[in-house]
């Protein structure tokens, strides 16, 4: 870091006194973010690109679908798309503990030789999405629209024909999922996170289809057509990701008392809360249709399936990773303990756990056109 311009500091009755403890505070300020200096990497980059009359799979059409996108490094680089959860958008895979510990120089996707693309999926972020307007009448869009949506982009748009690797975190794991079953030809290295490679059923399913009904039966919602957020759906999304998400042994250390765990839900009902009802009805019903288990055996890329044991949405007394990864022919499962520093389906964004294996993979992987 460049020192404080002279005019910062006044060296007045004093100067030969002060020019040695500046000098000597600059060089501490300079040692003390040698780390930060170690995971910086570009800016992130903001882009719109609009697909004209885009037909959805049950037929409906949006005359613009906008999909907005981020980019981090030079389009020159080996291409990477990551792919974000249910709820967020690019922004949630530039958090620190998964940028941080990945896109900086030296670290496993580098932005200096990588070209990192994360799109905002149909239905989130800055994308088109029913709260722009056309609310319950927006498309019913499903996951076959929102990967068909990132293909194009990544093929139509970016002119790229083949894939480095694709990442992607819960319903963005799901994503890479199903572009290595139904693109196989695209990727060399998919790495689904959180996220099965079976049919949405069970509690996973269950859960969603009781919050999407919690926020139906809110009669301030009128049918999508409300003036203001109908207030169930704080409540419920709270109840849906306390019950789906955080880890049994965090939660228990963070609720270790009654009084202790009133306090934690209190202070996350008393949190800003800035979601739209109808937003988050397509988003969650949008996983109905997701089976790519039938087209396991399509897949060429290598694999990483990286998954938490605390994982609530993805359990592993299912045995469904031990019975479907052998169908996988490159593909190998890391499986991230449980802790009291873990975070049940939040645990894979925690990207130090895993992010020595993802440079191996990278490492050993053959580079392959088509």
């Amino acid at each position: 870091p460049s020192p404080a311009p002279r005019g910062a500091f006044h060296y007045e009755n004093g100067e030969h006194l002060m020019k040695p403890l500046y000098r000597l505070g600059v060089w501490l300020l300079w040692l003390a973010a040698l780390p930060a200096l170690a995971a910086d990497y570009p800016p992130p980059q903001e882009h719109e690109w609009i697909i004209p009359n885009f037909t959805f799979k049950s037929g409906e059409t949006l005359p613009e679908l906008r999909l907005h996108y981020t980019t981090l490094g030079d389009p020159k680089g080996e291409p990477v798309l990551i792919l974000h959860g249910t709820t967020g958008s690019a922004r949630s895979m530039l958090k620190d503990g998964f940028a941080d510990e990945l896109y900086g120089a030296g670290q496993p996707l580098d932005a200096s030789k990588y070209y990192l693309i994360i799109p905002d999926a149909i239905g989130t972020g800055q994308s088109s999405k029913p709260s722009d307007g056309l609310r319950m009448k927006f498309p019913a869009y499903d996951y076959d629209d929102m990967v068909e949506a990132q293909y194009r982009l990544v093929t139509e748009h970016l002119g790229i024909k083949h894939l480095r690797l694709i990442l992607g975190n819960s319903m963005g794991g799901m994503h890479a999922w199903m572009w290595a079953t139904d693109h196989p030809e695209m990727m060399d290295i998919a790495v689904p996170m959180a996220a099965y490679p079976s049919e949405m059923a069970g509690r996973n399913w269950m859960m969603r289809r009781l919050l999407v009904d919690s926020i139906k039966s809110d009669p301030r919602w009128q049918n999508g057509d409300y003036r203001e957020q109908p207030p169930n759906l704080h409540l419920t999304y709270l109840f849906f990701t306390t019950a789906t998400n955080g880890g049994d042994q965090a939660l228990h250390k963070t609720g270790a008392t009654r009084e202790k765990a009133d306090a934690y839900l209190q202070e996350r009902l008393a949190a800003p809360f800035n979601a739209d009802a109808n937003d988050y009805i397509y988003q969650w019903e949008a996983s109905r249709n997701y089976n790519p288990a039938p087209k396991l055996d399509n897949i060429r890329a290598t694999v990483l399936a990286i998954n938490a044991a605390d994982d609530e949405r993805n359990p592993r007394a299912l045995g469904i990773m031990e019975r479907e990864m052998p169908r996988v022919k490159n593909g190998r499962e890391i499986v991230i303990p449980a802790d009291e520093t873990t975070r049940g389906h939040g645990t894979v964004m925690q990207a130090k756990r895993w992010k020595d294996q993802l440079a191996d993979v990278l490492a050993n992987t053959p580079r392959t056109t088509h």
